[in-house]
Order: C-alpha cells, then sequence, then structure tokens
C-alpha cells in the first residue's frame, strides 16, 4: 500500500513537472515574439534553432534586424526573468527553512533592499572600483549581507525567532535601506546616467538584459542551486527543530551558515541583474509546497521551475499592460504578491 501511494506521488510530481515545463516553453515563445515588433511564434522558433545550433536548419526568410531583436535583446531578456524568477524562489525556500516561517523571503526580511542599496552605492558613488565590471555585483552581494545579518540579529530574541518578530525585523531593515538607497540617489543626484540606472533598482526591470549579464548570473545560480541540493537532507531535519536536526547527526551551524551565504550570494546576483523585485520567494514556494510537499528534494526544484514562470508571464504583463510603454516588473509581482502576503498573515493568525 506505502508502494502505491509513493509511485502515485511520484507519478503525481513528473506531472506538474512536466507541466510547468510545458507553460514555461509556451510563456518563452510568447515573449519573445511580442513587442513593438511582432514576430511569429513558428518564425521565433526558427531564429533561435537555427542560432542555437549554429546551423541553418531553416532557410532566414526574414530580416536581419529581426534576428538581432529576437536572439540579443528578447531572448536574453527572457532568460533573465526565469532566472531572476527561480534564483529568488529558492532564496525563498532557503529563509523559510532558516526560520520555520513561510513569511520569510529575501524582500519582506529586507535582503534585497539591502542589495540594491549596495548597487546604488556601486553605481552612483563609484565604490568597490577594485572590483572592476563587477563592482555593482560585489555592492549588492555586500549590502545583502548586511542587510540578513541586521534582520536576523533584530529579530532573535533569547534565541528564539518568532513570526512576529521576524516580519517587524525584514520591515524595519527595508525601510532603512530603502531609505539609504534614496538618500545616495537624491543627494547625489546630478540627472545623469547613472541616477537614471540607479533609480530602476527600486522598481526592478530586466530592460537592461544582455548574454553577459546572463551568462554570470546562470552560472551563479547553478553552482548555488547544485551546492544546496547536496543538503537537502539536512534542510529535512532543519525543519524539525535545532535539537532534533543534531540528534539525528546534523551540524546546525553549519547548515545556517550555509543557507545565509547562498542567499545572500544568489540575492545579490539576482538583485544586481535586476533591481528588486518582491515577493517572488514568497508566494511561489508555498503554492509549490502545498502542492508537491515539504521535502527538499522535490521542493527546490519545482519552486525554481514555477518562480521563472511566474515571472516571465509577469514581465509579459509588465510589457503589454500599458503598451507600447513598459512597466516595471516589480510593480507587477508586488500587485499580486502584497495581498498574498495579507492572506497569509491572516491565515497565520487565525491558527
Amino acid at each position: 500500500m506505502n508502494r502505491q501511494i509513493q509511485v502515485k506521488k511520484r507519478s503525481r510530481y513528473l506531472m506538474l513537472l512536466l507541466a510547468v515545463c510545458l507553460l514555461i516553453a509556451a510563456a518563452a515563445c510568447i515573449s519573445v515574439s511580442i513587442g513593438a515588433v511582432k514576430v511569429r511564434p513558428a518564425e521565433t522558433f526558427q531564429i533561435v534553432l537555427n542560432r542555437i545550433t549554429g546551423k541553418e536548419l531553416f532557410t532566414p526568410f526574414w530580416e536581419a534586424n529581426t534576428e538581432t531583436i529576437i536572439w540579443n535583446i528578447r531572448f536574453p531578456r527572457v532568460l533573465m526573468a526565469w532566472i531572476v524568477g527561480a534564483g529568488l524562489s529558492v532564496c525563498g525556500v532557503l529563509m523559510q527553512a532558516l526560520t520555520k516561517n513561510t513569511l520569510a523571503d529575501p524582500y519582506v526580511l529586507g535582503i534585497s533592499s539591502g542589495a540594491s542599496t549596495g548597487a546604488v552605492c556601486a553605481i552612483i558613488l563609484g565604490c568597490f572600483r577594485f572590483m572592476g565590471g563587477y563592482s555593482t555585483t560585489f555592492g549588492a552581494i555586500l549590502g545583502a549581507a548586511l542587510s540578513i545579518a541586521m534582520t536576523m540579529g533584530i529579530a532573535n530574541y533569547r534565541g528564539k525567532i518568532t513570526s512576529t518578530q521576524l516580519v517587524l525585523a525584514g520591515i524595519a531593515t527595508s525601510a532603512l535601506f530603502s531609505a539609504l538607497t534614496n538618500l545616495v540617489i537624491y543627494g547625489y543626484h546630478t540627472g545623469s546616467d547613472k541616477t537614471k540606472t540607479a533609480q530602476y533598482w527600486m522598481v526592478g526591470s530586466l530592460s537592461g538584459a544582455d548574454w553577459e549579464t546572463v551568462g554570470y548570473t546562470a552560472a551563479a545560480f547553478a553552482v548555488t542551486l547544485l551546492v544546496i541540493l547536496l543538503f537537502v537532507r539536512e534542510l529535512d531535519m532543519l525543519l524539525l527543530g535545532d535539537d532534533a536536526a543534531e540528534s539525528l547527526g546534523v551540524n546546525t551551524g553549519r547548515v545556517r551558515l550555509l543557507i545565509i551565504l547562498m542567499s545572500t550570494i544568489l540575492t545579490g546576483i539576482v538583485v544586481a541583474a535586476s533591481g528588486v523585485v518582491g515577493f517572488i520567494g514568497l508566494v511561489v514556494p508555498h503554492i509549490m509546497r502545498s502542492l508537491v510537499g515539504a521535502k527538499h528534494i522535490r521542493l527546490i526544484p519545482m519552486a525554481a521551475l514555477a518562480g521563472g514562470l511566474f515571472t516571465m508571464l509577469a514581465d509579459v504583463v509588465s510589457r503589454v499592460i500599458v503598451a507600447p510603454e513598459e512597466l516595471p516588473i516589480g510593480i507587477i509581482s508586488a500587485l499580486i504578491g502584497a495581498p498574498f502576503f495579507f492572506w497569509l498573515i491572516r491565515r497565520n493568525r487565525k491558527r
């Protein structure tokens, strides 16, 4: 009987995995095809396949400008949208495992705001120049580290972190770093491109995606994900409580340090690439946990895929809702995530 239940669960998981992958493919096709220059999905597919294989599998009948738009502008943006959503969702899973709190995510805990402050300091003030072209990324990672340390430090009371303390600490940390970001932007406002670039970190945007940014962001995400997947058993044990986890042979201090390190690096890199995009790490992991369970070997891959899909769809909405203008993607994610956050708080309060 138990074997039949396990087979049924596995089949359900694989079906859900396949469905999400198909939706990602469909969302990618739609996202690449829409814009000021209309391109048929079949034409988009042929262009992408030709470029990926490096061969003319399909005879080009489209203009060279069309291929440039698809391959160098829209396709990197679609990939970046998926990476950003996947990264933030995985960070949300890690934060929730660390705090044993479903309200935790990089945005709510102020990590995204801290990363944004670090990135803005690098852009406008020229901090971290010794890092060369990666100064913005380094600043974002450093800001994320400072913010998570501050949030956890404020929320910790006699070795315990309650939901209320965590949320309040995150709000306070987010407000502080948002104020610092605005201070840097408007205190050193010169009307230059640097100021305009910095302002977009506050609301999130994927318009600056290119192949170089996609490359190093994807590499960082892949390495981080592989490291996390090596510790899925420890993450499961951590949900039982520190005492129970240690009795089962888990080094809770090491696992906590790993979670904080991976979350900081991943959030910093994602924010450096896209700006602040909120609530993805809260909404997606919660929904996926209700569908596939709390075991991290299933939850993390599914949350990554679904988070990427969520951000891709949000990006499509941001591009068409006020066309030909474009809304920042952070606005769309907040409009979806904030009501969900309110509902989650009310549900936890009733419990």
